[in-house]
């Protein structure tokens, strides 16, 4: 029995949680059992050079948008590529490979037909939401990244249980391998961090659904009597010049830090002391899993999928979104009480090996797909 024929869809290659979690599942799929090409919309990104590495087939599908006559003739020229190649899955990752590729790979006649749910709430757009829905009955099976997620599809979106498969985001022997002390003060240093600070950190974009805000007036109400407290928001977006000026207005100039992207050769949480995620939305972030596989502890907001992954008072805690007295208190009693911290850290750290590492969920990713292979049969029944 030859490799199977599979096929990712992909909006780009920007550093996102879903680009990530599908390049890291790109790299781990077996090249013996699965021959893989991506169909993607953006040509160039961060994370392109890691499929080629990989040796992943890449087609550019060059779509200004998803209706009209240029999405027509992007529609055809890919099915035609699906049927021509023998695709026999066909896995959109994002909502709008769902929109365009769903349809299209359906029409090809691909056996196994896969949309994906990562996210929590539905789009703003109205005509993406009502397309998104009709690609959700057009595939065979919905992917979804958590129990939570996957129970969404099913009370807000109508999909029966049976439809939907719940596969958690995954995480490399690289996220749990532990830093150096010397290689971690010297990245401190290069990102204006005190060698003897407790750093809080947050990697997420700066965006206002990641609510960083909420997290700078939680800090400024501890950095008046913690002088050894800094902040350290790594990431960039919209938001940052708004934060910026927040952090100078509130009197913290020094102690909150907004470097950029950064892109060290290890898990950036490996620099915190403690790490933070305060969104007002997510599904199920990948910072939050990366957190806990450096053994930190965790502070989040109790929304959407994230409390899969946190369990309050046990693997970290967990506070109402939007609420700074309450971010404040939780990071001050970890603060106050390091041992406490290094013991949730540690209970995420055996969590997120046991549930999240890749050799888990790679080997569930591929027989799931080896038992879709084999049964599909070329029924246009959703």
């Amino acid at each position: 029995m030859g490799a199977i024929q599979l096929a990712f869809c992909i909006d780009n290659f920007q550093i996102g949680g879903t680009e990530l979690n599908a390049v890291r599942w790109a790299e781990r799929l077996s090249p013996e059992r699965f021959q893989l090409s991506l169909f993607h919309f953006q040509a160039d990104g961060p994370l392109r050079e890691r499929y080629e590495r990989a040796g992943v087939r890449l087609v550019h599908v060059p779509l200004r948008n998803l209706y009209g006559p240029g999405a027509l003739r992007q529609g055809i020229r890919v099915a035609r590529a699906l049927a021509r190649d023998g695709i026999q899955i066909f896995h959109a990752h994002d909502i709008y490979s769902n929109i365009f590729g769903v349809p299209w790979a359906r029409l090809a006649g691909v056996p196994a037909v896969v949309a994906s749910r990562r996210w929590w709430h539905l789009s703003p757009r109205p005509l993406h939401r009502v397309a998104n829905r009709w690609a959700y009955r057009a595939a065979h099976r919905i992917v979804a990244n958590s129990p939570s997620v996957a129970a969404l599809l099913t009370r807000e979106e109508g999909i029966p249980p049976a439809k939907v498969v719940c596969i958690s985001n995954s995480l490399g022997d690289d996220a749990f391998r532990p830093l150096a002390p010397e290689e971690r003060a010297a990245w401190r240093g290069r990102l204006d961090i005190p060698a003897d600070a407790f750093v809080i950190g947050i990697v997420a974009r700066l965006d206002r659904v990641k609510d960083h805000a909420t997290l700078v007036r939680a800090f400024a109400a501890l950095a008046a009597d913690l002088p050894r407290v800094h902040l350290l928001c790594v990431g960039d977006g919209p938001e940052r010049t708004a934060l910026a000026t927040l952090a100078q207005s509130l009197h913290l100039n020094g102690r909150v830090v907004f470097p950029g992207t950064v892109t060290p050769p290890f898990n950036l949480h490996h620099l915190f002391d403690v790490s933070v995620l305060c969104s007002v939305t997510e599904g199920f972030p990948n910072s939050v899993l990366e957190a806990m596989a450096a053994a930190r502890p965790v502070v989040a907001t109790r929304v959407g999928g994230i409390p899969d992954a946190v369990r309050d008072g046990e693997t970290g805690i967990l506070v109402p979104p939007g609420d700074p007295a309450a971010l404040a208190a939780a990071l001050r009693a970890l603060v106050a009480a390091p041992e406490r911290g290094r013991s949730l850290g540690l209970a995420a750290q055996a969590q997120a090996r046991a549930q999240y590492h890749e050799q888990g969920v790679i080997a569930r990713l591929s027989a799931w797909y080896e038992s879709l292979a084999p049964s599909a049969a070329p029924s246009r029944e959703a």
